[in-house]
């Protein structure tokens, strides 16, 4: 994943910065220039704020406003800021030794270099503090010195810009914060000096004797050079604009084309299950209607083979003197019987057609209906119940017989 780092002096106008690129074989490339000469095409792009433009602080917040106003964190911070608390963007960092760590910086300023960049097709996924990039161990603070002035991180989420001091003297900043460590008896074993250059190391000795604190020398810190970004992220950059990551936007389209290759795949198996069911039925009808015409060669049309089959039998039936299931005296016969059982079933009205025969009861409520159209079921009838037959304020129950 290629990294595209670039250092925001929130002061100055979004027109020129120092960059650096960190590409997918872990190649450095630094450069400095104008915005429109960015490289293009970083998986992710991240800003880092100059540490004399952010303000890390520690506050009192009471239990329900942690991480939610946005107005209660700007006033939180109020008292350690100079401006206008409006203008300000602030954040919970995280909590150490019962204090809430606020994060400040310039709202506009901020939004104004992530405009300029989204101008050109950068978008920010992430904005950093150059206090917190610096490494820090265990009971260490560190310190990057140009010469004249600096940064210190005094903690996982704490630290600042320094005022000046010189090669005999340490900047005043860093020795209140000593003497405000020394009240809550946290102070540091040490403190690890990051000199710019070698010039820019002064004389420790000096230092120590000032500072009351030991001193030692460790590499030059340049965010420039850090082969991945340390420290807690301050801001989620461009939140407004979100967007997916090219690596994200890459898996998901994997997983859309599989999502939709067995969509595919279904929908096919699915036509063919119903062309093939279609082709059953077509074949069924054909042999019943093949049936049919051999049974009754006279016929003209087939439309239903099964319904014209059992009328052609009743039909023949008759005409050898022979009842048949679907006449009137057999169902009501059969009727009577299946109902001869049961308690409470009175008969309203009875009417028969063509094969069916409609039974009209008094309302008998819902156990004795099931009661009846169990029994009916039982002794073989077909039988339906038509919508308007329990309709609110009517004392019937309607029920139509058809003999299998």
């Amino acid at each position: 994943m290629s990294v595209l780092r670039i250092f925001c002096p929130l002061a100055t106008a979004p027109t020129t910065c120092g960059w650096v690129l960190l590409d997918d074989h872990g190649g450095i490339q630094p450069g400095e220039g104008a915005l429109a000469q960015l490289p293009q095409g970083a998986t992710r792009v991240q800003l880092v704020l100059a540490a004399s433009q952010v303000l890390l602080v520690r506050a009192q917040l009471p239990a329900a406003g942690k991480r939610r106003s946005t107005a209660l964190l700007a006033y939180a911070a109020e008292e350690k800021m100079a401006s206008d608390p409006d203008a300000n963007q602030v954040g919970w960092l995280s909590q150490v030794d019962g204090d809430d760590v606020l994060v400040a910086f310039n709202r506009q300023q901020l939004r104004g270099w992530i405009d300029a960049l989204g101008a050109i097709g950068l978008h920010v996924d992430g904005v950093y503090c150059e206090t917190l990039t610096l490494p820090i161990r265990r009971g260490e603070w560190s310190l990057a010195w140009n010469g004249q002035d600096g940064y210190v991180r005094t903690g996982e989420f704490e630290g600042g810009a320094t005022d000046c001091g010189d090669r005999q003297t340490p900047p005043l900043a860093l020795q209140l914060l000593l003497e405000e460590a020394r009240t809550r008896d946290a102070v540091p074993t040490s403190i690890a000096l990051h000199p710019a250059t070698p010039a820019a190391q002064p004389d420790l000795d000096a230092w120590e004797r000032s500072l009351g604190v030991n001193l030692r020398l460790a590499p030059a810190h340049d965010w420039r050079i850090a082969p991945a970004m340390t420290g807690p992220r301050v801001s989620q950059g461009g939140q407004h604009h979100w967007r997916p990551s090219p690596a994200a936007v890459a898996r998901w389209r994997s997983v859309g084309w599989i999502l939709l290759a067995a969509l595919a795949l279904h929908s096919i198996a699915l036509l063919t299950d119903r062309v093939r069911l279609g082709g059953e039925q077509r074949q069924l009808h054909a042999q019943m209607e093949a049936r049919f015409r051999a049974l009754f060669p006279v016929a003209v049309a087939v439309a239903d083979p099964v319904l014209q089959t059992r009328r052609q039998l009743a039909h023949a039936r008759h005409a050898a003197g022979q009842s048949d299931a679907g006449d009137f005296p057999v169902m009501l016969g059969k009727a009577v019987a299946a109902l001869s059982g049961v308690q409470g079933a009175k008969l309203h009205a009875l009417s028969y057609e063509d094969g069916r025969l409609t039974l009209e009861f008094m309302d008998p409520g819902n156990t004795l209906a099931r009661q009846i159209e169990g029994r009916l079921s039982q002794a073989g009838f077909d039988f339906e119940v038509p919508q308007t037959a329990r309709r609110p304020g009517h004392d019937t129950l309607t029920l139509t017989l058809r003999s299998p």
